[in-house]
């Protein structure tokens, strides 16, 4: 056997291995949605008035899964940016609802994933929805965001740091906002 043609064997058996390696990788991605975060207990929110608010929760919505500890997942959901430069957002909370902690009830901790980008995400808007993919961390954490009308204490209970973002047209299981909430021009299509 020739040395070039060894060579270019060995070459295509890389490329074919670090292939199927990827393909394995992207297979265990759990693609989860909001219900997942919670405890099966916790009543799902139909709209974004009850019982996603924390407060009215028994235990103010801090009971974490820890099924999906330190494992990849895919979640949609809407941007809220912590730290930014212009459009540059270095983190943000994944939120299922626009609006939220703006002038809408605050989800409780099991609702709000923190992120933080592997690389500065491009942000065009706030409550943009997105898809994050990365290692699930449940853990409280608390976040100050700067809001029109003051600073804004929120605590998630999730991290995905090093996360992969995407723009996505639409979230799958988010929250219907209330008819006359001032965040519902978010929910529309851009043309």
């Amino acid at each position: 056997m020739s040395k070039h043609f060894k060579s270019r064997t060995m070459l295509v058996a890389a490329v074919l291995a670090l292939a199927a390696t990827g393909a394995d990788a992207a297979a265990d991605i759990a693609h989860i949605f909001w219900k997942d975060l919670r405890p099966a207990t916790q009543a799902v929110a139909e709209d974004a008035n009850l019982p996603m608010i924390a407060a009215k929760l028994p235990d103010h919505g801090e009971t974490l899964s820890t099924n999906l500890q330190d494992k990849e997942v895919q979640i949609a959901g809407y941007a809220l940016p912590v730290d930014r430069d212009g459009d540059l957002v270095y983190q943000f909370l994944l939120v299922p609802w626009t609006g939220a902690c703006s002038h809408m009830p605050t989800p409780p901790p099991n609702q709000i994933v923190l992120v933080t980008p592997a690389h500065p995400y491009k942000m065009a808007e706030a409550y943009q929805p997105v898809s994050v993919t990365g290692v699930l961390k449940p853990g409280m954490e608390k976040s100050q965001l700067f809001i029109l009308d003051g600073v804004l204490i929120v605590q998630s209970g999730y991290t995905v740091r090093k996360a992969e973002v995407a723009n996505v047209d639409t979230v799958p299981d988010a929250v219907t906002l209330p008819v006359n909430s001032p965040w519902n021009f978010l929910n529309k299509k851009k043309n």
